[in-house]
């Protein structure tokens, strides 16, 4: 029982606070002086950000540093809402990190880059290796996957931990400040709702990485 509850803690509930949060403050405001495309086009004009492009996506908001595109909801790019003006100058957020060659977004992309065939392995080792212990019962081969995987869980907390602070740099050193300066002060409590349910939801991400490799680790110390 205690063991579903922590799974509902980590797992379901921040996503259901995101979603709770990003729902509420998703209602069209007529008040509000741009969709979020036209919010998105102004911050990209301000921030003479030219070879960066706004499109929309089924794949969830984001920026593709390769293809320099922010990439949002169609739905939020057409209305006029707290959540979309928030979500796309997050976004833009990264787009001005990378700009400016932000040096955690440009470590991130680094790492990312070099370490993702260990991930890829250690994926392998775990669902690969575990017919084959089973099969031979060989503690060797237990030690061998068990490394692999706590080598891929280390370099996969690395990762989050550094996207923690890409993600609240964007949002509360870039994204915050432009919306206090350009969105009616009324709905500037919304925004920072927003901005920070989004954040709660990278930092349950690291915890859980912190967590499995603790968890690992214990593991193998065990098995010495």
């Amino acid at each position: 029982m205690i063991y579903l509850l922590f799974f509902l803690f980590i797992f379901v509930l921040p996503k259901i606070w995101l979603n709770s949060v990003l729902k509420r403050n998703d209602e069209i405001l007529e008040s509000m002086p741009f969709t979020g495309l036209e919010f998105g086009e102004l911050l990209l004009k301000e921030n003479a950000l030219e070879g960066v492009k706004i499109t929309n996506t089924d794949l969830g908001d984001h920026y593709d540093l390769e293809n320099q595109e922010v990439r949002v909801l169609e739905e939020r790019l057409s209305k006029k809402s707290i959540t979309a003006i928030s979500i796309v100058s997050h976004e833009i957020g990264h787009a001005i990190q990378h700009k400016e060659k932000y040096m955690p977004l440009e470590q991130r992309t680094t790492l990312v880059k070099n370490t993702s065939w260990i991930s890829r392995l250690g994926g392998g080792a775990l669902y690969s290796g575990i017919p084959i212990i089973l099969a031979t019962g060989s503690s060797g081969m237990i030690k061998i996957c068990l490394f692999i995987v706590l080598l891929s869980v280390i370099i996969s907390a690395l990762v989050h931990l550094i996207t923690l602070d890409v993600e609240m740099d964007a949002s509360f050193n870039r994204a915050l400040p432009i919306l206090k300066e350009k969105v009616p002060t009324e709905y500037l409590n919304g925004c920072r709702s927003v901005l920070r349910a989004a954040a709660f939801t990278y930092v349950i991400g690291a915890l859980t990485n912190f967590l499995s490799l603790r968890y690992l680790w214990i593991l193998i110390s065990r098995l010495r």
